[in-house]
Order: C-alpha cells, then sequence, then structure tokens
C-alpha cells in the first residue's frame, strides 16, 4: 500500500474511532477535512494538476527537507474549513478576481520574506498603497522566482512600454537591462521607487564619466539628469525631451547668442541654413556638454 493511501488509512480509522467513542460533532469528520489538516494532504482530491506539478516550482524546491508543516498551508492558511466548504471565501486565495484582499495576501508573503532587505520599505512603497498585492506580479507556482521583465511590468505601466519602443531608448525591450536594475519594485523612500536617493546618483552607475568633477559644471546636469533626459524612451536623440536647439533655448533665451527663436523661419533663411539646424547643432561648438575641464573658457566646449 503506497503511503499516501497509507495515510488515508489511518485517518479514516481515527475520524471512527473519536466518533464511536462520542467525540460528537469534532469527532465526525470526513476524511477529506481530517487530511485538510496536515500540510497539503487531501488538497490533491480537487486540484490534481496542481498538486502534481507543484514539487517542480520554487516553493517546492525551497521547502524540501523542511518537514511536513511546508505545503498548501504555508501561503493558503488552515484549508480545513475549505475542505469541508469548497468556497473562496474560507481560503486565502490568489486570484485577480474574485480573491482574497490584497492586505491579506501580502501579509501571508511576509510572514516568510519579511527579513530580506528589499522588502524593508513594502508598506512605503506605491505598488502597496496602490493595492497591488506580491500575487500581482509573482506566480506562486512557478518553476522560477524570476519575474518576466519587462512583460509583466509592461501590464500597469503601458505608458513605459510605448516611450520603451520610440526610436531612442534605453535597451529595455532587448532585455539588456530590466526594470529592477533602476528601480525597487517592493518599494523605497525614494521618487519613483528608484534604487539610489536620486536620479542622479542612479544614473552614474552606469554612465560614471558624467558624474565629474568637472572645472566648468553644466547646473540642469548636477540638479537632475531628467531636466534634459526622459529614461524610458523619446522620439529624440539621446533620450532628449525636446530636440536640439529647442531644448537649449527652454534656459538660454536671452544670455550669449540672441534670443531669436531657432524655428524654420529662421533657420532656413539665405543661401545656407543655421548652423543650429545641422549635425549636432549646439553640440557643434558645445561639445563638452555635460561638464568642461578647459579652463580658458566657460563656454562648455571640449
Amino acid at each position: 500500500m503506497s503511503s499516501r493511501y497509507l495515510k488515508r488509512f489511518a485517518l479514516s480509522i481515527w475520524c471512527v474511532a473519536i466518533s464511536v467513542a462520542g467525540g460528537g460533532a469534532t469527532g465526525l469528520l470526513s476524511v477529506q477535512t481530517a487530511l485538510a489538516g496536515t500540510a497539503g494532504e487531501g488538497c490533491a482530491e480537487c486540484h490534481q494538476e496542481i498538486v502534481g506539478t507543484f514539487a517542480g516550482t520554487f516553493h517546492a524546491r525551497i521547502w524540501s527537507g523542511m518537514g511536513q508543516e511546508h505545503g498548501c498551508q504555508s501561503c493558503h492558511g488552515d484549508t480545513a474549513a475549505h475542505a469541508a466548504d469548497p468556497t473562496l471565501q474560507n481560503v486565502l486565495a490568489y486570484r485577480a478576481k474574485g480573491g482574497s484582499p490584497v492586505d491579506e495576501l501580502s501579509a501571508k508573503c511576509l510572514e516568510c520574506h519579511a527579513g530580506d532587505t528589499h522588502m524593508a520599505m513594502w508598506d512605503m512603497g506605491q505598488h502597496s498603497r496602490n493595492d497591488v498585492s506580491c500575487f500581482s506580479c509573482h506566480i506562486m507556482h512557478a518553476a522560477r522566482a524570476e519575474v518576466n521583465q519587462p512583460e509583466t511590468c509592461f501590464t500597469c505601466h503601458r505608458s513605459n512600454r510605448a516611450e520603451a519602443n520610440k526610436q531612442s531608448h534605453h535597451p529595455i525591450i532587448e532585455n539588456k537591462i530590466k526594470c529592477t536594475d533602476c528601480h525597487n519594485t517592493h518599494g523605497t523612500l525614494s521618487p519613483a521607487m528608484i534604487k539610489d536617493e536620486t536620479v542622479n546618483q542612479l544614473c552614474y552607475q552606469c554612465h560614471a564619466e558624467k558624474r565629474g568633477p568637472y572645472v566648468w559644471e553644466h547646473p540642469p546636469v548636477e540638479e537632475n539628469c531628467l531636466i534634459c533626459h526622459t529614461p524610458h524612451g523619446s522620439r529624440h536623440g539621446k533620450l532628449l525631451v525636446e530636440k536640439i536647439p529647442n531644448i537649449c533655448q527652454d534656459c538660454h533665451d536671452w544670455s550669449r547668442h540672441p534670443g531669436t527663436p531657432y524655428d524654420a523661419e529662421k533657420g532656413f533663411n539665405g543661401s545656407a541654413p543655421s548652423e543650429r539646424f545641422y549635425s549636432r547643432s549646439c553640440l557643434n561648438c558645445h561639445g563638452a556638454i555635460h561638464g568642461s575641464a578647459h579652463f580658458e573658457n566657460h563656454g562648455l566646449t571640449r
């Protein structure tokens, strides 16, 4: 007799013995309900496919050898009531529609994962405050714990999907960088849940050459990279929020060069277009736009 059927036989004898001994209503337990009191036993009666493939999941591999107390009840809570009355109201149900409340699901996950350092700010994160549960991104019975990025993120962040597909973009859709390279999706105190105190410090992790120090600094560079650049994608080169020279004239509209707008009417008069309309535009001269180490000229030239 297999161990599975041996357990069921032993529990059947136990239920009958309690009933005969006058156990009352508490003794009149069905075998399925009694099995539900142990870790995972009895679940296969209704959930054969899930139980049959559970051994290949990352949770099962982690719990291997840790004892029988780790099983279905570790995530779904006490299943005895659910076995007697199989509805979603008396068990933790990880479903997008008709499932348990988000705070209850997240609290159950945190019983094991609260000790992880990247979970320290979960309650402060935008996901938690917007009723996004762990189950919204993670698949409980998956073979691997990794989230499918960026597709999972793009399910909600649709504007970022559009930006990541523009002509100038970080290599997100090419899977060369992940959303979690820049963001801690489990919560931070920083804006947009980035993985550093400021945007600039985060950008410097890859773009270290822009850190400086410089003899002549460009003020917006020191303040915030996002003044000129957008992080996910742009229809302008170099992830710029506007095309040069327009982006330069957002600030430089009165000093040095005349403040006349560089538009189609002013830029294409005469026998040749303005030098600000071909090649690198303003950067034809001001090539060291992030900062200059040229001691004799403060015009951010090389």
